[in-house]
């Protein structure tokens, strides 16, 4: 039997998603170096993977021989610059959503892959979660029919002194609400149902005392001509996952995506030939671990080795940041 390749994982960006982005490598995969600005959050990681060091900046990082993958995890404003980086150090890169402020960026970020023949995903993880891939299987498998319109609600409330945090601060987040969750819900409509265009966009900022928008209203256009609502929320106060799908001849609904935003559920009403209540099917995902994030990266890896994924690639994420820009230049 063939082994398994071994890849060596260069982590940039020590905060929460970067430990999360560990703590779900794959099988395979090794991490080897961490950097962070803050040295002490590049300790205090390191420290649980006896394989890993901590060197000075990302270019060291980047420039090791057992680093062949380099995974980073920073605040938006830096996402490009270290992509570059690695990439210029023909390592393949996994960026955090969005990929980076701007579809600018990004779009330097392709030519700089495509020049040096490297893979790059970006990191929708909620493609992944079981209920949403199970929605798009049916989606996909057209049993129900077309796709009639889809009704998607995703929030929470912020903490104390949110408005302080870098994420108020466009210079840093390139936006708001709709960039921080906005684009999770812009990225499911894609992979449910293809690219689609904006229709409508509000904004609104309407309790954190913030330059960006804490609130965001979306109409887009599928492929297909259905219409996607879309409402994302700083001020939901109580977390909040939902989204409808409603096809010719069933709806379905993705509920809640584990912890503080409740069990994950995926419920099925099909219609009957004479109309009327329909058969409903539910189903519970009550893992104690949240399995998308390592699902996400074995499927990058499947793209790194030449293999077909469903994770999102640097086209698709431009396409997002199309429709973002869009949205806040109404």
């Amino acid at each position: 039997m063939t082994p398994e390749p071994t890849y060596g994982i260069g982590l940039l960006g020590a905060g929460r998603i970067g430990e999360k982005r560990t703590a779900a490598l794959p099988d395979g995969c090794t991490l080897r170096a961490v950097y962070d600005v803050r040295s002490a959050a590049a300790q205090a990681l390191a420290a649980s993977y006896p394989t890993a060091v901590v060197v000075a900046s990302a270019e060291e990082l980047c420039s090791r021989d057992d680093v062949n993958i380099v995974v980073v995890a920073a605040t938006h404003d830096a996402l490009t610059e270290l992509a570059l980086i690695a990439i210029k150090n023909n390592k393949h890169v996994f960026i955090e959503k969005p990929g980076a402020r701007t579809a600018s960026e990004l779009r330097e970020v392709a030519a700089a892959a495509a020049a040096g023949g490297v893979i790059v995903g970006v990191g929708f993880n909620h493609r992944f979660h079981p209920a949403l891939r199970a929605a798009r299987d049916i989606v996909v498998s057209g049993k129900f029919g077309s796709l009639l319109w889809v009704r998607g609600r995703y929030g929470h409330g912020g903490r104390l002194g949110y408005d302080k945090e870098w994420r108020a601060q466009k210079a840093l987040s390139g936006g708001g609400e709709l960039m921080d969750q906005g684009c999770h819900l812009i990225d499911l409509i894609h992979f449910l149902f293809g690219a689609a265009t904006l229709d409508y966009a509000r904004l609104t900022t309407s309790f954190w005392n913030m330059e960006v928008e804490d609130n965001a209203f979306l109409v887009l256009k599928t492929q297909a001509d259905a219409t996607a609502w879309l409402h994302v929320s700083w001020t939901e106060w109580k977390n909040l996952f939902s989204l409808e799908i409603t096809l010719q001849r069933a709806k379905i609904e993705v509920t809640g995506l584990g912890g503080s935003y409740g069990t994950e559920v995926l419920t099925v009403h099909e219609m009957k030939p004479e109309m009327g209540p329909p058969d409903t099917t539910r189903q519970e995902f009550t893992g104690t671990h949240d399995e998308s994030w390592n699902a996400e990266l074995v499927d990058f890896l499947a793209r790194v080795e030449g293999r077909q994924g469903i994770g999102c690639d640097l086209e698709q994420a431009i396409a997002i940041h199309d429709i973002i820009a869009e949205a806040y230049r109404r």
